[in-house]
């Protein structure tokens, strides 16, 4: 069948709202850029974000590149699941893909990069919402601000990042998903993944943000 490069991605992303229960989702190139690009819906300009002093280095970066400044609240080592990102909708799933894993009115960012993770794509993460509004701003803002279209057909009128999630990942996802289900098609019910990360509160982040 002959589809277009963007109708594999959306086809993918409709693969994640069935098993997770999101009603929509945004396919992007790693979770780092789509808890960026969440929390520049957000608007976190100037807002302190409590994150666990325990977590990827990624996330406080996230923070500052969106605006916001950092506040880490003492955290064990070991990082289980997903967590909140200080009173904001967004949070951080990178370590949860289960089925019926969506909390209504919520931005949850997963990930499908690394070793460690249950759908391993090398790269990649997506957006999951309910928000109409958030989603055509989010799959417009992952596309350098374009439609998805060619762009001699485009109007060029927003701002955007080249974080899209390229068609040849989204094929590998596709077909990942099927380990999902049983072959009844049931789906799987999959365990948090637990791993240990350094203390970023001795790190530049805070200091940064409260330089700012």
């Amino acid at each position: 069948m002959n589809k277009k490069p963007y109708q594999v991605t959306a086809l993918f992303e409709q693969e994640l709202c069935r098993y997770t229960g999101a009603p929509m989702a945004v396919a992007v190139d790693n979770c780092s850029n789509a808890l960026f690009l969440a929390l520049m819906w957000e608007d976190i300009k100037g807002r302190y974000i409590e994150l666990p002093s325990h977590t990827y280095p990624s996330v406080p970066c996230a923070v500052i590149h969106a605006g916001g400044r950092v506040k880490f609240l003492s955290s064990p080592k070991l990082l289980s699941g997903e967590y909140r990102l200080g009173d904001t909708s967004v949070w951080d799933s990178s370590l949860r893909f289960t089925h019926n894993m969506y909390r209504r009115g919520q931005l949850q960012c997963l990930s499908f990069t690394g070793p460690y993770k249950r759908l391993k794509l090398g790269k990649g993460g997506a957006i999951l919402t309910d928000n109409i509004t958030a989603y055509e701003w989010l799959k417009r803002a992952r596309f350098s601000g374009r439609r998805e279209c060619s762009y001699h057909d485009d109007t060029f009128d927003m701002l955007g990042w080249n974080f899209y999630m390229m068609p040849d990942v989204a094929t590998r996802g596709l077909q990942l998903m099927a380990q999902f289900y049983t072959p009844q098609g049931d789906p799987i019910e999959m365990p948090d993944i637990e791993l240990p990360y350094p203390d970023l509160s001795t790190g530049i982040y805070e200091n940064y943000s409260n330089n700012q």
